[in-house]
């Protein structure tokens, strides 16, 4: 029997009100021109004077095909044009092209036979088939590698095995077979092994936990977990109409207008696929979770609005842009508060949330999950560090471009997320992107440790960033929320608009960021993307300036640093191996107390800088943690600004900074440090 496809309501209600869901539906995205003079005048007036040719052209699958087979049939002349060796090898990823003809295409590496993990590069080819700009990953050389392996395979399996027991896993076990790779995410190019653990987190969430081994000497070198987390909002979006599919007298939840996105229901287990959502009546669910079919509704229509959004939006045909959909599974394991998406199985999978009453199944979720599906086919920043930071907030970010664009009566879009599910069990968000640190862990602004904490926290800085850009600092109402985003040296922002920042973001997450993208290169690639759209000397331009710098990401145009800097500029001896040394500066003049980013400018002078513990301290004594000694940090010298949250400090009196060498051999000292009041 030839299916067909159906749009119908997701909840239990009359066919009478189908007519009006969708009239709302028609509604819910914008339209759309491949020349913005001839979108709609709202539409043109959002996005203000871009430049057309610098927009992404709407590529069909086949187009985007075609792309991908002229990349690989001169991927040769391509490496020889960029100088590669001649072990060196590219692998065509992803393509996308502007509308002037400008086509962008991301590559993978590999050396001697073997995949190089942080190797990948974006290449900017002109119509006329000039190359017109490269970015790297890593900017070193594949060349010097020592190709022998010092240590066997099952030495590495079993130090990615414990490193997945020391974070809680259980049923550990190896995914994967350790698989031998050149590591060079951070700088020098090594052979190594690559371990994927399996089992379960600590949580109940699948386990896919990276670990990569020296192949020389055994020692472990990086970790990230690729499987990639997040918690949403509301059970609810009423009565909307979903894409699905007839066979004969039955229905099943596949959207056969958006790549043949399935639902399927888990009822409760943690593997497989589950069931695919099927039915005689084309109506899902009544509204209540103790329905299970509500669950898989919601699931379904908030992965049709994100599939709508990035196509009808940005022109992106499904995550990858091949136009395959993904698949969703809902009523993952029992009381489970999560939500994830899988690149392996090319899935997002949804909890019921405590009680199993809570189903994390809403637009934003669903925009949250799928959105780390077109991370992984673009920039695919590393989960962990700054680029993990980078990666969770990109899905936060378009988890909210979806939810306004959607515009869905009972679920209007805020820069919110999980306001409606209460994961805190007493009616607040899970996190704020107007000033991240409401939710009592995640971060306004940047500062040098950011990479060491969790991503979903280390996230707030770039979701700070993409609220500054959309609305500016300050307080406001919109849908009937109340913002006050304060910015990190006190000086205001004014936004240029949510569809604009969205657009730079875009643009920028599949021409410009890459697997070790941290904050310094998103600011570099945000601002290069605004300067190709808009122009150097633009609004937009300045705004992408002044929003990172907000955040203490780089400096505000015209590199003014304000505020009163106090400083000892006297040398102080560090003794080798000894005691700590502090040097003291006094802070007078001033009201009330100091600020909660505090800048502390710390210039140090000294050979191994991992040997140095670095401290502030508070007239009262208080310790503010500045870098931790590290044996792996072999640089020299310490020259750093670090941002320190003292407001519970009062501001008058003796600050120090405290430094301690605590291992041999390497010696140095306090050149100057200064503290920094806005």
């Amino acid at each position: 029997m030839r299916s067909t496809s159906h749009r119908r309501a997701a909840a239990a209600g009359a066919l009478s009100a189908v007519a009006a869901l969708l009239a709302v539906a028609v509604q819910a995205g914008p339209a759309s021109a491949d020349d913005p003079a001839k979108a709609p005048a709202s539409q043109a007036q959002k996005l203000g004077k871009v430049d057309p040719g610098a927009l992404a052209a709407k590529l069909s699958p086949a187009q985007r095909a075609e792309l991908i087979r002229d990349a690989n049939a001169t991927k040769a002349d391509t490496a020889k044009d960029l100088g590669l060796g001649a072990k060196e090898k590219l692998v065509v990823r992803d393509v996308t092209k502007d509308r002037d003809g400008t086509v962008h295409t991301r590559y993978e590496r590999t050396y001697d036979g073997l995949p190089v993990l942080g190797g990948d590069l974006v290449v900017d080819t002109a119509k006329s088939g000039k190359t017109e700009g490269v970015t790297k990953a890593v900017k070193a050389q594949l060349k010097g590698i020592d190709m022998s392996a010092g240590i066997k395979a099952s030495a590495a399996e079993k130090q990615a095995l414990g490193a997945a027991k020391a974070e809680g896993s259980k049923k550990t076990d190896a995914d994967r077979a350790p698989r031998k790779v050149v590591w060079m995410a951070k700088g020098t190019p090594t052979l190594a092994y690559e371990t994927v653990v399996g089992g379960l987190q600590h949580d109940g969430t699948p386990n896919e936990l990276h670990v990569i081994t020296d192949a020389a000497t055994g020692k472990k070198l990086f970790q990230w977990q690729g499987i990639e987390n997040g918690t949403g909002n509301t059970q609810y979006s009423g009565q909307v109409p979903l894409g699905t599919a007839q066979s004969g007298s039955n229905y099943t939840l596949t959207d056969t207008t958006r790549g043949s996105h399935k639902t399927y229901n888990l009822n409760r287990g943690t593997s497989g696929t589950g069931t695919l959502f099927s039915g005689a009546d084309d109506v899902w669910g009544n509204g209540l979770p103790s329905n299970l079919e509500t669950a898989g509704a919601d699931a379904h229509y908030g992965a049709a609005l994100t599939w709508d959004y990035y196509k009808n939006v940005h022109g992106r045909s499904g995550i990858r842009g091949d136009g395959v959909g993904a698949y969703s599974r809902v009523h993952y394991g029992n009381n489970y508060v999560n939500a994830f998406w899988s690149d392996a199985c090319f899935c997002m999978t949804y909890g019921d949330g405590a009680g199993n009453a809570k189903p994390l199944t809403s637009i934003d979720v669903a925009a949250h999950e799928m959105t780390h599906g077109v991370t992984a086919a673009t920039g695919n920043m590393t989960y962990s560090g700054e680029s993990g930071g980078l990666n969770e907030a990109t899905s936060d970010i378009f988890a909210a471009a979806v939810e306004f664009n959607a515009n869905n009566a009972q679920d209007k879009g805020d820069y919110l997320v999980g306001e409606k599910i209460d994961i805190n069990s007493d009616g607040t968000p899970l996190r704020y992107m107007d000033k991240p640190s409401k939710d009592g862990s995640s971060k306004d602004s940047w500062y040098s440790g950011i990479g060491n904490i969790d991503v979903h926290y280390s996230s707030g800085v770039a979701n700070h960033f993409y609220y500054l850009l959309s609305e500016g600092s300050g307080k406001k109402e919109i849908n009937g929320v109340q913002y006050d985003s304060p910015t990190s040296d006190g000086l205001p922002v004014t936004g240029i608009g949510r569809d604009k920042a969205s657009l730079i973001w875009f643009k920028a997450l599949t021409t410009k960021f890459t697997t070790t993208t941290n904050y310094a290169a998103a600011r570099t690639g945000t601002l290069a993307v605004a300067g190709e759209l808009y122009g150097t000397s633009s609004t937009e331009y300045a705004a992408v300036a002044h929003a990172w710098a907000a955040v203490n990401v780089g400096a505000r145009p015209g590199g003014e640093t304000p505020g009163t800097d106090f400083e000892n500029t006297t040398d102080v001896s560090i003794p080798d191996n000894g005691a700590a040394v502090t040097s003291s500066v006094n802070v007078t003049g001033r009201t009330g107390n100091a600020p909660s980013a505090l800048k502390v400018g710390v210039d140090i002078v000294h050979t191994w800088r991992g040997d140095l513990k670095v401290d502030l301290l508070a007239p009262d004594g208080t310790v503010y943690p500045l870098k931790p000694a590290s044996s792996s940090d072999s640089a020299d010298n310490v020259k750093e600004t670090y941002t320190v949250n003292a407001s519970s400090e009062v501001a008058n009196g003796a600050w120090k900074l405290r430094v301690q060498d605590v291992a041999r051999q390497d010696t140095g000292y306090i050149n100057s440090w200064k503290v920094t009041f806005p």
